[in-house]
């Protein structure tokens, strides 16, 4: 019964629809729980400041339950994402519930979305990677699977990571180098990959070239399903996703830089790089 206090990662998109089903004011309601209330929550409770030991470890890694928890945001974000530019496309919003729908339906996006596609990224089976590239969908980040994984791994807290804010670089100059050096490090490292495989950049095994095309299909299929201002304001909902995960980026490794060995090659990455 403990674990069921999990199930309190689907609040972001409860709260979202919510806001798009009562509008008005209450189109702000999730940005304001997370960026607000939360925070202040976090505050007044006490810290955790022990890990789990291992033998309890091993049997919540063996629990299904944590597992179908991930595997739920799937079906949960894509359908509170179809509701609200549904409900967008067939009423008239004013500006500011449209701003407000944008944040709450971003926040979706990165919060459960990017967040659990990093750790289903991460998984041994194929089929639940596919799930991982799919939840990046809705904030048009699909390349940072590749860029993540083949890139940010070996190069965190390095001048070469595009994931790694600089010493007294702002948060502002640091988005706008990381969102588009991420993109072009994935296209590298793909170029590369299909180099060493000996395939084409036409092969299937392309894996950028499927994703700009999956996106692509994703906005034709809003504009044409719904309207091109919708697939505008999909658009605006894969920037406030995308930017929850590069303020995460800053945080993580700002300032932070693994030493240089006399090869040339870089310390191991510890605790400390992070």
């Amino acid at each position: 019964m403990k674990d069921l206090k999990y199930l309190t990662a689907y609040i972001v998109p409860v709260l979202c629809v919510i806001g798009i089903t009562y509008r008005n004011e209450w189109m702000w309601l999730t940005p304001f729980m997370i960026f607000i209330v939360v925070p202040l929550m976090e505050l007044a409770m006490p810290s955790i400041t022990t890990n789990l030991d291992e033998k309890i470890k091993e049997s919540k890694l063996k629990n299904r339950f944590f597992d179908i928890l991930l595997w739920l945001n799937v079906p949960i974000i894509f359908s509170v994402l179809f509701y609200g530019l549904y409900r967008y496309s067939v009423s008239s919003f004013e500006t500011y519930e449209v701003i407000g729908m944008i944040f709450s339906l971003g926040i979706v996006a990165g919060s459960n979305g990017i967040n659990v596609a990093h750790e289903l990224g991460h998984r041994q089976d194929s089929w639940e990677r596919f799930l991982g590239k799919s939840l990046l969908l809705p904030s048009m980040y699909m390349h940072f699977y590749i860029e993540h994984n083949y890139g940010h791994h070996l190069k965190a807290a390095t001048p070469e990571d595009p994931a790694s804010a600089r010493y007294n670089e702002n948060l502002y100059a640091f988005w706008w180098r990381s969102v588009r050096t991420q993109y072009s490090s994935a296209w590298k490292i793909q170029r590369h990959l299909l180099k060493v495989n000996d395939h084409s950049f036409f092969s299937v095994k392309n894996d950028m070239l499927w994703y700009s095309l999956i996106q692509l299909t994703y906005l034709i299929t809003i504009g044409l399903f719904f309207s091109w201002i919708t697939a505008a304001v999909a658009v605006a909902i894969a920037m406030v996703g995308f930017s929850l995960l590069e303020i995460i980026n800053y945080l993580e490794h700002y300032g932070l830089r693994r030493a240089q060995k006399k090869s040339g090659r870089y310390e191991t990455v510890r605790e400390i790089h992070s």
